[in-house]
């Protein structure tokens, strides 16, 4: 299968979608959880640096804990997500996060609030994210054909980044008015909400063949490894995504250590760092299907992850307390912009590319490797931080980044190499998969 754009001759009628009630209520309940979760991303570590004194290598090992989930769970999860009522598990999921985050505010209140209880919040929330993502990937294409997957995904993608615009900076100002934990409270209750306006979907929650629990749960986790890996394209997309992920979080992980801990800012403008990339991945995702129907979606990738790597690594000299930190917030910020033709284009064409039946193992085999990449970075970062200081960690997982663009450089060369022949094949491929609900 190459990366070229999609050849389905019959695109789907402009705001169709829209007019789809399911859809709306599964975007609502998307958009209402990631506003929530916009303002955790700055509370949760605030909480451990400035309430509990955390030490760079203890900041590091709370998000550690935030992608531990994939890392244990993410292969059995997309077998048993496979199994099961997708949307079920995404309930599941949001209730479960709901009632993690609702004991952070309740041990504040208690003064019994502690970095191990922060460390089993983070885990416990990485596993149900592990299981709602997976869910939620392959239950939009039971509600979504194959012509409006990537204006699902534009749109899905557009509303977290808009939600996340404001949620950091109001996250901040929350932050300072009423304290961390109670910030915290309040994605929690949008967890809760989340699940609601799930429940209020009305297409049938479809259980799965009979046939697909015949391999046992190793047979089926092979399976997916063995899809995921020996497709050329997707293979591709796993390692670019995964070094990104792994260098990035080296970075992330020492952000707020360096931004809150070593310049001293105030949890407003470190807020803003957060609103500054959320803007910019707004506007992206506005841009990504002209991007990407101009250029062709290996082209615009490779455009797209090499483009973000060099404004990344131009922003980090800029953070400082002063004038210069507003231009390292835009050049962050311009990076995300960039990066987001690479971030829907994967979806989408993961999505078109797999089976049905597969679409559980598939993403929970991708999240494992990509996802899973990001404790061991945050460890490095924490790492890095304790004793070189996190500036530095900045500086190498900035670095690295660059190397990211290489998997699916190789792939668009290799695959415009091989001519029309197997872009043929590729066609016939993806309307096969068009017609079925697949992820």
């Amino acid at each position: 299968m190459t990366l070229s754009p999609s050849t389905d001759p019959t695109p789907a009628r402009p705001g169709a979608l829209l007019r789809d009630r399911d859809f709306r209520r599964l975007w609502a309940a998307d958009t209402v959880s990631q506003a929530g979760t916009a303002v955790t991303v700055l509370a949760l570590p605030l909480i451990a640096i400035g309430a509990l004194d955390a030490t760079p290598f203890q900041a590091g090992l709370l998000m550690t804990f935030e992608y531990l989930g994939f890392l244990l769970l993410g292969l059995p999860a997309g077998a048993w997500v496979d199994r099961a009522r997708r949307r079920r598990v995404m309930v599941a999921g949001d209730l479960g996060r709901a009632a993690l985050l609702a004991s952070v505010p309740v041990a504040s209140a208690l003064d019994v609030l502690s970095l191990p209880q922060l460390y089993a919040v983070a885990f416990g929330m990485s596993v149900c994210t592990v299981f709602f993502d997976v869910a939620a990937q392959s239950h939009l294409p039971q509600l979504v054909d194959g012509p409006r997957l990537m204006e699902a995904n534009v749109k899905l993608e557009a509303s977290r980044t808009l939600t996340q615009a404001a949620g950091p900076g109001a996250g901040g100002a929350l932050v300072g008015a009423l304290t961390a934990p109670l910030a915290i409270a309040v994605d929690a209750v949008s967890y809760l909400a989340s699940a609601l306006l799930l429940t209020r979907v009305r297409r049938p929650d479809t259980a799965p063949p009979a046939s697909t629990t015949t391999l046992g749960l190793r047979g089926e986790i092979t399976e997916g490894l063995r899809f995921l890996f020996a497709h050329r394209t997707l293979r591709a997309l796993t390692l670019t995504s995964a070094i990104s992920n792994l260098c990035g979080t080296i970075g992330a992980s020492m952000l707020l250590v360096l931004l809150a801990g070593d310049l001293g800012l105030s949890p407003f403008l470190c807020g803003l760092v957060f609103t500054g990339e959320a803007i910019g991945g707004f506007l992206g995702s506005l841009l990504t299907t002209r991007i990407a129907a101009r250029l062709g979606q290996g082209p615009a990738m490779c455009l797209s992850v090499l483009t973000s790597g060099v404004l990344w690594l131009l922003a980090l000299p800029f953070y400082q307390s002063d004038w210069r930190f507003a231009l390292a917030v835009a050049l962050q910020g311009l990076g995300w912009t960039a990066f987001m033709t690479f971030k829907i284009s994967s979806v989408a064409l993961r999505q078109q590319l797999c089976p049905p039946a597969l679409l559980g193992r598939m993403t929970a085999t991708f999240r494992f490797v990509v996802w899973g990449s990001m404790p061991i970075g945050a460890l490095l970062g924490g790492a890095l931080g304790e004793h070189f200081g996190a500036r530095t960690a900045l500086w190498v997982g900035a670095l690295g980044e660059l190397l990211a663009v290489v998997p699916v450089f190789l792939a668009t060369v290799r695959d415009a190499r091989m001519s029309a022949p197997d872009q043929g094949h590729g066609a016939r491929r993806t309307g096969a998969v068009r017609r079925t609900p697949c992820g």
